[in-house]
């Protein structure tokens, strides 16, 4: 009987264990999540005034501008998984690129000291992002990971914890951070 009650007592704290690491787990994607919608959030408000310093120089560009800021906005309205905001990432970033390109048919703009300081702040900021991602990625890697080996999948399959996807970009082109060398 005690015999009985010791392993049951052991089996219950073993289940307790495992589901306090999956909880601690994903409670680490949702912090490392919350620190690349920190980042992307801080990009969404650089490029508005990244544009308006473009249009006083190129207005006659006006499609380039709108563009970035349609991308710029659905970026921001993301709410889906993160590999649904990383499609709404690759069109912003892409925007981003073409506006970049934009400037170097304008000397002046080039030169242009708020620009120069936006396009810095800019370069930073995704280099944040890339971090963001990074940690992300790998913290759900960790409770991916915990979902699959035995013998937490089988306590995570019986409560219900599911996999979470990873924040990727899918073209190698858009991992780049959008620089232009003038």
């Amino acid at each position: 009987m005690y015999l009985t009650l010791i392993i049951l007592a052991a089996i219950g704290l073993w289940a307790m264990v495992l589901y306090n690491g999956l909880i601690r787990a994903r409670n680490a994607c949702d912090e490392a999540w919350s620190n690349v919608e920190a980042e992307l959030k801080r990009r969404y408000n650089l490029i508005p005034n990244l544009v308006e310093t473009v249009k006083g120089y190129a207005a006659h560009e006006r499609e380039t501008l709108e563009r970035v800021i349609e991308a710029r906005n659905r970026a921001l309205a993301s709410t889906g998984s993160p590999s649904e905001q990383a499609k709404d990432e690759n069109v912003l970033v892409g925007a981003l690129r073409q506006l970049f390109a934009l400037a170097e048919n304008y000397p002046q703009l080039r030169a242009n000291e708020n620009f120069l300081k936006l396009q810095e702040e800019l370069a930073n900021t995704e280099d944040r992002i890339q971090a963001a991602r990074r940690f992300y990625n790998a913290n759900v890697r960790d409770f991916n990971n915990r979902l699959e080996v035995f013998p937490s999948n089988v306590i995570a399959q019986w409560l219900g914890f599911t996999k979470r996807d990873y924040f990727e970009i899918e073209d190698a082109r858009v991992r780049e951070v959008p620089r232009v060398q003038f």
